[in-house]
């Protein structure tokens, strides 16, 4: 894919500012390194780490680990369930910060308008996490709200320890080169690209509005309501929910609730999410969702997924082909996904092959049956082998859909988000304005088409004319014909070297019968001459064949 000088001026300008703003430099993450091996070495993990001697490892290398293991916990095919178990504690609370530094940094923020913005703040936290702490406030105006308020110096730390994990990938990518399961550089950027987002309240505060606007009319979904003049990137004030967290199965279950019906109500709006909003929660693990009033209410919107409408119709396409268990079309709609292919490196036979063991595996399984996380999780394992870049967005969909999954199933009962996509995408599909706006795609294509066609027959009778008159010339180039032309040259110029060897040796052979003429150990020079150069030829020439067999 080609690359924009304009587009990578800016992003190294951005990073740059980063860096400066972070303080990313040599003897920082020299440092950082050391604290991080130092905390390790303390917790001798030479001699083994049970599930609570890892969490505590996680918690004592700061936010960012913190983070990681929070991510950990939702995935039981990666780490034994005990684990999982322990680390699902990072979810709910960490080591509360001091009431104290909570006031600081509000002052830090609001200066003396704090004593004007909040009647009270109560010094207990409603939740304590790796990020940010939570209290619960009360206005001057009456109403009840959630202040959360950034852990100080939390950004800058986290900033250094993915600068440290940038910095190992990239020492560590000369050992994991060509068909590795997983692009290492990729993970690490998405977790920067996370890092920037979810440090900067603001932009959680319009995620809210947004996610408001789009399930509006969605009577079981809601998120809290933002205080916009109140919120800054470190303090986010926001309506108070006071409700079940979705792991609290007894008290949902003594209020009435039916956790099968909580379950498919949470996948079919995620589906809904995902195929008509192209927004989606991209962090769903049980401390983000809680029930109240009947709703189902999610927080901590500060990491959402996006999914252009190319995106979401390609998504959508890949269902479709799990579900008639073609290999062809789905690898047509993953190369059409992808964001950088590699046409002349892709091995479709193999790609084809791959695919159909994967369907293969899901093929004894009804549509309802398939595990879409895990088959999404292969998939994407799959492009990486074959050189077929997906989208980030579809990464994010996958842990996504993997997490709400290990969520759902924990909590709530046994449900399939196959046959929810596949009921959303026939009801989304049936809708009068979807079928409007594809009749409107359908006509504008129509359009283009028939322009391109006359754009075409135009050229042709340009070409037509030039080359009658001897005016058109043809430059051709065969894509992927270097290699072939490569293996022929190399035969070629062996060929050649074989035929001067020969010629050498019977030429030498002949002048040694010539009396006469000045010898070297009893043969002619000239014939000694040809002798040593058929030699000299010979050795090239084994010498290349030995390489070439060796590479």
């Amino acid at each position: 894919m080609a690359e924009n000088p304009l587009i990578n001026k800016v992003f190294n300008a951005k990073t740059i500012a980063y860096e400066e703003r972070f303080e990313l430099t040599r003897k920082n993450r020299t440092m950082r390194m050391r604290e991080i091996l130092r905390i390790v070495r303390r917790h001798d993990v030479m001699k083994g780490i049970t599930p609570a001697e890892f969490r505590a490892i996680l918690e004592d290398l700061g936010p960012t680990f913190m983070k990681i293991g929070q991510v950990l916990s939702t995935r039981s095919e990666i780490l034994p369930q005990a684990y999982c178990d322990e680390l699902s504690h990072l979810q709910a609370n960490t080591t509360p910060l001091p009431f104290e530094k909570v006031v600081e940094a509000l002052d830090v923020v609001y200066g003396d308008r704090r004593g004007r913005i909040f009647k009270s703040i109560d010094p207990k936290p409603l939740g304590s996490a790796s990020l940010a702490q939570v209290h619960k406030a009360v206005l001057l105006n009456g109403d009840e709200v959630a202040v959360k308020v950034q852990r100080p110096g939390v950004r800058m730390i986290m900033a250094q320890d993915i600068d440290v994990l940038r910095s190992l990938v990239h020492h560590l990518e000369r050992f994991f080169r060509g068909d590795q399961m997983l692009d290492f550089h990729a993970v690490v950027e998405e977790l920067w690209v996370a890092f920037i987002e979810e440090t900067d309240f603001t932009r959680e505060a319009e995620n809210l509005r947004e996610f408001a606007l789009l399930n509006k009319d969605v009577p079981f979904v809601s998120c809290p309501e933002p205080y916009l003049e109140y919120c800054t990137p470190d303090v986010l004030v926001m309506e108070y929910i006071d409700g079940f967290s979705i792991n609290d199965t007894e008290s949902i279950i003594e209020a009435g609730y039916d956790l099968s019906e909580i379950g498919d109500k949470m996948m079919d709006n995620f589906a809904k999410q995902i195929l008509d909003d192209g927004f989606f929660h991209a962090d769903p693990h049980p401390g983000n969702i809680v029930i109240k009033d009947g709703k189902i209410v999610y927080l901590d919107l500060g990491i959402m997924g996006r999914l252009s409408p190319r995106d979401r119709a390609a998504f959508g396409e890949i269902i479709k082909a799990v579900g008639t268990q073609n290999a062809g079309d789905l690898k047509d709609a993953l190369i059409s996904f992808a964001v950088d292919v590699d046409i002349n490196g892709i091995d479709h036979p193999r790609l084809l092959s791959e695919l159909d063991n994967v369907l293969g595996s899901y093929a004894s399984c009804d549509v309802a049956d398939i595990d879409i996380g895990a088959f999404l999780t292969d998939i994407l394992a799959l492009t990486r082998q074959c050189k077929v870049t997906l989208p980030s967005s579809v990464t994010a969909v996958s842990r996504s859909l993997v997490t709400l999954e290990g969520t759902v199933l924990a909590y709530v009962g046994s449900f399939n988000i196959a046959d929810i996509i596949n009921r959303r995408l026939r009801r989304t599909q049936a809708r009068p304005d979807v079928l409007k706006q594809s009749l409107e795609e359908l006509v504008l294509e129509l359009r283009s088409a028939g322009e391109g066609l006359s754009t075409a027959a135009s050229y042709s009778g340009e070409m037509m004319r030039m080359l009658t008159r001897g005016q058109l010339k043809v430059n051709m180039n065969m894509l992927g014909s270097e290699e072939p032309f490569a293996n022929l040259s190399r035969i070629v110029n062996r060929m050649t070297m074989g035929l001067m060897i020969a010629g050498l040796l019977v030429a030498g052979a002949l002048i040694s019968s010539i009396q006469g003429m000045p010898t070297v150990c009893g043969l002619p020079v000239l014939a000694v001459v040809m002798f040593v150069s058929a030699f000299v030829l010979s050795v090239i020439v084994v010498r290349d064949i030995y390489h070439h067999l060796r590479k």
